[in-house]
């Protein structure tokens, strides 16, 4: 299956789980898109001042070219996936891809960060519009079987 892993820079787990994906499916990494040798897109390359942006000076980063081919590299991989996987914790763009999926009836798994539970960290983690997803998984683990299984079934024609 083609995976569209929509997460956060900041999330740590991100390339482990790209990696262990990977055995089985193909796999679209944000941080690594196969159109170069670069890094994935960074606001810094547009501007490195860019955390002292206003609004207009983000609208007029949104038109830069390396902005535009940042886009379009992560929206044509969303196009080209059978499925997205949501890696918790992630910001509004990981959100953003996420509902794509959803609106565009393609599969949307979720795999939350089990340290966001069982303690007051000051914001709430629960998502009532999860419940939109194919699944939500709170173990990786029984993310990457499921998926694995799933793959297998396809190519044997069961799926």
């Amino acid at each position: 299956m083609r995976l569209y892993v929509a997460s956060s820079w900041r999330n740590q787990h991100q390339p482990e789980l790209v990696s262990d994906l990977r055995v089985y499916h193909e796999v679209y990494d944000f941080r690594h898109p196969p159109a170069g040798e670069h890094l994935g897109f960074s606001w810094s390359d547009v501007d490195p001042g860019w955390r002292l942006w206003e609004a207009r000076d983000y609208l007029d980063g949104l038109e830069h070219p390396i902005a535009v081919a940042g886009f379009e590299s992560d929206y044509g991989a969303m196009e080209w996936a059978e499925a997205c996987v949501l890696v918790l914790p992630c910001g509004r763009s990981a959100h953003l891809e996420a509902g794509w999926f959803v609106g565009a009836g393609k599969p949307l798994f979720i795999l939350l960060d089990p340290t966001e539970f069982g303690r007051d960290l000051g914001h709430h983690v629960t998502e009532l519009m999860y419940r939109m997803a194919t699944k939500v998984y709170a173990d990786r683990d029984e993310l990457l079987l499921e998926l694995a299984e799933y793959e297998l079934r396809r190519r044997r024609g069961v799926a």
